[in-house]
């Protein structure tokens, strides 16, 4: 690492310097700002639910748009080329679609505070408890992804040593969610948004510019790699071979369907921005409108893993040299002026930063609410969650930093994220689509289809795969195959438990199902949200073909 540190350094000088403290100033000052608003847990947790469908969406995306999203989707596109589309344009509209006109309906109508206390509605405290300890677990673990991702950028560019990375980063994340709660976590990630397109649209630009333009990068990468590496479906039929390692099916079924409803719509992460809406239309918007700026994010991603291998060909291709991680590294070493690079170092530190509160905010939410208060402590005031809310919000940064050094056996930190969403994402969501659109769905059915569908996922990856018992080309492969077990395993168990045991009375169910309906779902649109501009259906499909239309330069 100290190797690879002395090849990516940077040549920063005061000014980037400057650029860099205005930034981290301007988020705590959002963090004092935002403290005002809080006064209870509800406003702690999910903003009082009054934000406005514009600021949940553009924080429902930049939520995503992490260090690990930059990072590992660069890294991606210059492991994998064009293939990396996939994980945008079928393996994240279709379903941020669905969350918007399916389930927020569900999840908004309920008035419930987490994914989690869903399941406690739908299935009873077994279900519930076992989610919430999964999705804790999980989130500290992406969190710590974020940790790692920003810990080697800063220590390769700027010097700093991992552990001074680590603790500089954590604290200002755990200083503006600890003072202002979600309501500060969401405003700074709506400025994070912008932050981020600041840093990649020039390092795009001027990278496609050394390269000689588009042209120039796809006939360099046609010689290199092949015809196919610059199309999305070439080489995917059953029993071909491409450096994804997986065929249509796979991608289909395995990342477009499971994966990826699995991630968008059970994600807590994610969902908790749209709960924070100021009312249910500006919830089911909040994933709709993200859809739209994260149809062409694959543009300041993706390409400039694509311009990083073309500049540096070793890319990858030693285990001691550069990795496919250092792909936005390298050009932001060899390709930008002082000044930009202070905008982009920052811009990568905002996007860590806004990865990061993301996860450590559903974690505390899920923490405090979903365990401590409903098994540990119940029944006590509400100023004595609002603090243990804090209290829990620093100890996720704690661990976070703990976690973060299981993300450095994974030369491609975009492998190890999707290994957790294919062992914990996909086996909630076959819980959810089935309690959700079969009522004969039993409480005995979720806890066990979420148990053996992790379970399942867990065996497919470390026995079946990494013991050699079946050849899979490429972990991203293993992931969506484990998507697939996890899915079927789970969906075949929750089938039989549900036949051999007795089903929840159908009146509980009112708001839980689909074809039912609670108090909550009847809400009437505020003023201006029945324009046809703001309709969810039209903005829904409207993402979906736009996104479809992205795949024409892709598929020949």
């Amino acid at each position: 690492m100290i190797t690879l540190a002395e090849g990516l350094r940077l040549p920063t000088n005061g000014l980037d310097y400057t650029i860099l403290a205005l930034y981290f100033i301007v988020v705590l000052g959002i963090g004092f700002a935002a403290k005002r608003s809080v006064r209870t847990s509800l406003d702690f947790f999910l903003s009082g639910r009054s934000l406005p469908a514009w600021v949940t969406g553009l924080a429902f995306v930049a939520a995503n748009l992490g260090a690990t999203e930059i990072l590992g989707m660069a890294a991606n596109g210059a492991q994998y080329g064009a293939y990396t589309v996939h994980w945008y344009w079928i393996g994240a509209i279709p379903a941020m679609v669905f969350l918007g006109l399916v389930m927020m309906p569900f999840y908004y109508g309920s008035k419930v505070r987490s994914v989690p206390e869903f399941l406690l509605h739908r299935f009873g405290p077994s279900s519930h408890l076992l989610s919430s300890i999964i999705f804790a677990v999980s989130s500290v673990l992406i969190a710590g992804v974020n940790l790692y991702a920003m810990a080697i950028v800063l220590q390769a560019l700027l010097g700093w040593p991992q552990w001074v990375a680590i603790v500089v980063a954590g604290f200002f994340v755990l200083a503006y969610i600890t003072i202002g709660g979600l309501s500060s976590a969401i405003y700074n990630e709506v400025l994070q948004f912008f932050v981020i397109l600041a840093a990649l649209i020039p390092l795009t630009v001027v990278g496609l510019k050394r390269v000689g333009g588009w042209d120039g990068l796809t006939h360099s990468l046609n010689s290199s790699h092949g015809d196919a590496f610059l199309t999305a479906w070439k080489g995917t039929g059953i029993g071909e071979g491409n450096p994804l390692g997986a065929n249509w099916l796979t991608i289909v079924l395995g990342l477009g369907f499971v994966m990826s409803f699995g991630y968008w719509t059970t994600n807590f992460a994610e969902v908790q921005r749209a709960l924070s809406a100021k009312n249910l239309s500006a919830a089911k918007r909040t994933p709709l409108i993200a859809a739209f700026p994260k149809i062409f994010i694959p543009m300041v991603v993706v390409v400039p893993g694509l311009i990083a291998l073309v500049m540096e060909p070793t890319l990858g291709k030693s285990k001691d040299g550069l990795q496919y991680n250092d792909a936005i590294p390298v050009l932001m070493r060899d390709l930008l002026p002082n000044g930009v690079l202070g905008i982009a170092v920052t811009g990568l530190l905002a996007a860590f930063m806004a990865g990061m509160a993301a996860n450590v905010s559903s974690f505390n939410t899920v923490f405090t609410n979903d365990i401590w208060a409903a098994y540990l402590k119940k029944g006590r005031e509400d100023a004595y969650y609002l603090k243990t809310g804090r209290v829990v919000t620093a100890v996720g940064v704690l661990i976070g930093m703990g976690t973060a050094f299981i993300a450095s056996s994974f030369s491609n930190i975009m492998n190890y994220l999707q290994t957790l969403f294919s062992f914990f994402n996909v086996p909630l969501f076959v819980v959810f689509i089935i309690g959700m659109f079969w009522k004969r769905t039993s409480a005995a059915a979720g806890f066990w289809g979420l148990l053996s569908g992790t379970a399942a996922a867990m065996v497919n990856y470390f026995w079946f795969y990494k013991q050699g018992i079946i050849a899979i080309p490429s972990d991203q492969g293993a992931n969506f195959v484990s998507s697939i077990v996890a899915f079927v395993v789970g969906a075949l168990v929750m089938v039989v438990v549900t036949l051999v045991t007795k089903p929840r009375p159908a009146e509980s169910l009112a708001g839980l199902v689909y074809g039912t309906r609670s108090p909550g779902m009847e809400e009437l649109p505020a003023e201006g949200d029945d324009a046809w501009y703001r309709r969810p259906a039209l903005l829904g499909w409207g993402a979906v073909v736009l996104a479809a239309l992205c795949y024409i330069p892709f598929s020949f």
